[in-house]
């Protein structure tokens, strides 16, 4: 009976102090990530990306419920499709969250500069030579 309850309730042999580090460490990113949607008045706003950072759900349901959002704000409008680089940050924030959630700090520090850049450059090609009705977001 020990061996199912043990199994059932496993103790955790994380410290409190590691999981609160993870947690905000999941968190910080995804308002940085939000932040640069919020400064260009795009859908997904600092609330938004955060609610995804929640390091304790399993890798499948947060790809999931990701894809789902970032579907969500891609839209089609007089011709022209928007809001593909929302779904991308989306995505983004996702792993991010994951990669810390699960104490990978490296990798998910590594990837939001990295994100951050990418989206400021597909920006900057996007003003310069116009979205080509495909990716204003």
């Amino acid at each position: 009976m020990d061996a199912i309850l043990a199994d059932m309730f496993p103790v955790n042999r994380i410290g409190y102090p590691v999981i609160f580090a993870r947690f905000t460490g999941a968190i910080l990113p995804g308002a940085a990530i939000g932040f640069e949607r919020e400064a260009k008045n795009r859908p997904a706003d600092m609330n938004f990306e955060n609610f995804r950072f929640d390091p304790l759900r399993v890798v499948e349901a947060v790809t999931a419920g990701v894809a789902f959002l970032a579907a969500g704000t891609i839209v089609l409008s007089r011709g022209e499709i928007h809001g593909i680089t929302t779904g991308a940050g989306l995505w983004l924030a996702g792993a991010v969250g994951l990669c810390l959630g699960f104490g990978h700090w490296i990798i998910g520090l590594a990837a939001v500069p990295a994100g951050l850049v990418i989206l400021f450059i597909v920006g900057l090609l996007e003003r310069r030579f116009g979205s080509g009705g495909c990716g204003g977001g």
